[in-house]
């Protein structure tokens, strides 16, 4: 792993970023942390090291408000910048690299804007646990952008999370033209399982990472 940094707006400054390779990369990610975890959050580590475990390396950022130490998140313009600067970075990595946006949560719904908003030549954008609303009050705003999105879509949602209620999600993407949803079984937000309950013995993140190499070859 390698430490960055990098300038995500000329008003907020320079925040850091983790460059993870892979042994043998098949497709970079631009990844984005949740509201509360900044990018060192064991969770962020987790999902980076299934991702390279399946040959996929990572570029995690930090959004300006959590390299200041957390709190209010940014506004959008500043998130939507901040990304767009994390793209320009990571593009000179390993420019041959097909490159995906990704993002946990907040990290996620922010990529979502940034591809709805700017239609970026990007090979698709990950989703791990798309927050459709605050916790247990169930709408389905924050989904009106998602049929903008030209570039393929995968959501990783665990069937216990509280902030996507599954009969919420499942319609919104099922009319979406080219997006898939995976559901990872009695996971939470931040999958987190119930071994008592849980159908496979297959670890969460390893499972996840899997069903994200298979969307990436799909779309390299």
């Amino acid at each position: 792993m390698k430490k960055l940094t990098f300038t995500a707006t000329t008003e907020k400054g320079t925040v850091s970023a983790i460059h993870q390779s892979a042994q043998q990369p098949i497709a970079r990610f631009v990844f984005g942390h949740g509201a509360g975890a900044n990018i060192a959050h064991l969770h962020m580590q987790s999902l980076a090291d299934a991702l390279a475990a399946n040959n996929i390396e990572t570029l995690r950022y930090n959004f300006p408000y959590m390299q200041a130490g957390g709190g209010r998140t940014d506004g959008l313009p500043v998130c939507l910048e901040t990304i767009g600067n994390a793209l320009a970075l990571s593009s000179g990595l390993k420019p041959e690299l097909p490159t995906f946006l990704c993002g946990h949560s907040f990290g996620g719904r922010m990529s979502s804007h940034f591809a709805s908003e700017h239609k970026p030549d990007l090979a698709g954008i990950v989703y791990f646990s798309y927050p459709l609303h605050a916790s247990k009050k169930p709408d389905t705003k924050r989904a009106e952008n998602l049929s903008r999105i030209l570039i393929p879509q995968l959501f990783v949602s665990g069937s216990r999370d509280t902030l996507a209620e599954l009969d919420l999600l499942e319609p919104i993407i099922g009319a979406l033209p080219n997006a898939s949803l995976h559901k990872l079984d009695t996971a939470d937000h931040g999958f987190k399982i119930l071994k008592r309950t849980r159908q496979s013995t297959e670890d969460v993140y390893t499972e996840a990472g899997r069903i994200v190499r298979a969307f990436v070859l799909e779309n390299v």
